[in-house]
Formats: structure tokens, C-alpha cells, sequence
């Protein structure tokens, strides 16, 4: 099944803006950007969302404003709208497994902590496929995890993500030209850390 949806986990509103946790938003925020395509709101979703052209066809961003740990409330509601299943979505996300930038395509697995993956693991089951972007690991050990991914990147974070964004565009792009399988291919082929989960 080709990818039909691209949704980006985060929370709604201004207080989430530049976060951790918002990365998914970040992506597909560029992504529909390099596209020229334009945010609406859908009720009917709880999402924003835009449509962009890739190879003639039609693929939906979308934004759940649910907030992270209710993300199936949303992107279920657009893949029964759609008629679609899960294996024709593609969730971006944070990853704290991986370093600031690094980049990790997978179409199994657990949640690894994080709570939207959770919630959709365990609403949609797992047929979906996952672009993970690293955060990097707490600082502290001891710090609070929730209060590490609702942190917002420090100046010089932002200033290298901004730097590493096209990169990950090119990656969501090669997706959906090439698919999955090859896609992953490229996208993985550098060697993991040992901190690094591997799945």
C-alpha cells in the first residue's frame, strides 16, 4: 500500500511551539510548505490538515489537535473517512532513542516510551510506518521525561535542525517516490550508536 497520509504528532497550540515533542508538526509544517500547500482546519478530523501532489497523487498532512496521547482520536477518524488502512500512513515523530537529527524509518516496533505511538499502537494496532527524527537523550538521567520532551530547543538545537530540515524532507520525499523498502534502504544505512535502539 502506498502512503496516502503523512501525519505529524505534536501539541496544539503556542506554548508547544518549538518543543521536543512538535517535531512531527515541525516536518510536515515544511513539508507542506515546500509544497505550497495550505493549512485548513477539518472539524470533523480534530486535525489541520493539507493536501500536497506527489507523482500525480493526491496525499493528505495532517496535524491531530488532540494532543499527543489522544492521536488516534484524530487519525483514526481520517482513515475510516478514507477507507484507508493503517499500512497507508506515515507518523512523524520525536525520538529521545535517537541523536539531535538523526533519522530512522521503521514500519514496526514498540512505542519506546512515547505516548502518541502508544495510543495509535494500541487504537489502530500496528500496520502504520514510522519517521522517526532524534531529539537526543535526557541531559540529566533523573530528569522528569515529560518535562524533557516539552522543553524547547535551545537556540543552537534549532539553528542545526534548521540546517538538517531539508535533509529530512528529502527522506518523507523519497518515500513516497520510491517507497518503503527502498526508502529505508537509504535512509538507515548509517550505523546506529550503542544508545540507539536498532528497530
Amino acid at each position: 500500500m502506498s502512503i496516502a497520509v503523512i501525519a505529524g504528532l505534536g501539541n496544539p497550540g503556542q506554548k508547544y511551539r518549538n518543543t521536543r515533542h512538535n517535531i512531527g508538526f515541525d516536518a510536515v509544517d515544511r513539508l507542506a510548505a515546500t509544497h505550497r500547500a495550505q493549512w485548513k482546519h477539518e472539524a470533523r478530523f480534530e486535525a489541520e490538515v493539507a493536501i500536497i501532489d506527489v507523482l500525480g497523487q493526491k496525499r493528505m498532512l495532517v496535524k491531530p489537535q488532540t494532543f499527543m496521547n489522544a492521536s488516534s482520536r484524530s487519525l483514526g477518524a481520517v482513515l475510516r473517512y478514507r477507507k484507508l488502512l493503517p499500512d497507508s500512513m506515515l507518523v512523524v515523530y520525536d525520538d529521545l532513542n535517537l541523536e539531535l537529527g538523526r533519522t530512522k524509518l521503521s514500519v514496526s516496533g514498540s512505542a519506546g516510551g512515547h505516548n502518541g505511538i502508544a495510543d495509535l499502537l494500541e487504537t489502530l494496532g500496528p500496520g502504520f510506518s514510522r519517521f522517526r527524527i532524534g531529539i537526543g537523550e535526557k541531559p540529566i538521567k533523573a530528569m522528569d521525561l515529560a518535562d524533557y520532551v516539552l522543553s524547547q530547543f535551545s537556540k543552537s538545537e534549532q539553528t542545526y535542525l534548521a540546517e538538517k530540515s531539508a535533509e529530512f524532507i528529502d527522506q518523507i520525499q523519497l518515500i513516497l517516490n520510491v517507497g518503503l523498502e527502498a526508502a529505508m534502504n537509504t535512509i538507515n544505512q548509517r550505523k546506529a550508536n550503542p544508545h540507539e535502539r536498532n528497530d
